[in-house]
């Protein structure tokens, strides 16, 4: 028998550029040390962690989930129908994730407000201020990853994309997928582990 003449369409690419996989394990290795600072904080004072945890905004913190599940997924029917050259189906997908790192924005602006206003600022225990340093940076994380939309958002105007534009495309939607990863382990860590 001999191989098939049309081998599938990039079986074994990897999406993106080399160097955008080199910043993607970076930031997943910053956030690593902090979770696992986190962590060993928590094991001094466990009960002072706990009674701070049980402040935070469950149900804010699976609708900021929800949101960011659905936008994740938004960018992956985007990068399908920008491969399949169906521009206008992949313009209205970007929008509505972009949409999504909005809503996440604003709960979580909800969410710091509410905390500040009943005396859980960053300076009452260590626990809010690892809870501010983290969903801090993460909330900087949404505001790039918001900005790499917008560039995939430009590109589906575009008639041709070339190897490297399309390369810049799956860049972006893989850090956008980085964000929504780190805040499964961030929403994990912060608002379940007891």
């Amino acid at each position: 028998m001999t191989a098939t003449a049309h081998p599938p369409r990039d079986a074994r690419r990897i999406p993106g550029e080399s160097g955008t996989w080199v910043f993607l394990f970076g930031d997943m290795l910053v956030f690593g040390a902090f979770f696992v600072t986190f962590l060993v904080e928590r094991a001094k004072a466990p009960d002072v962690f706990d009674a701070a945890r049980a402040t935070l905004h469950v149900g804010v913190g699976v609708v900021n989930t929800l949101v960011l599940l659905t936008s994740s997924l938004c960018v992956v029917l985007a990068l399908n129908a920008i491969r399949a050259g169906a521009r206008q189906m992949a313009s209205r997908a970007v929008a509505v994730a972009m949409l999504c790192g909005l809503a996440f924005i604003a709960l979580k602006v909800y969410e710091y407000v509410s905390l500040a206003m009943a005396g859980h600022g960053p300076g009452a225990n260590d626990f809010y201020l690892y809870y501010f340093i983290l969903t801090g940076l993460h909330l900087f994380h949404v505001c790039i990853g918001l900005g790499a939309l917008s560039f995939v958002l430009s590109q589906t105007r575009r008639p041709e994309l070339s190897v490297t534009r399309t390369a810049l495309i799956e860049g972006a939607a893989c850090f956008w997928h980085l964000v929504d990863l780190l805040w499964i382990f961030l929403f994990a860590l912060l608002y379940l582990v007891s």
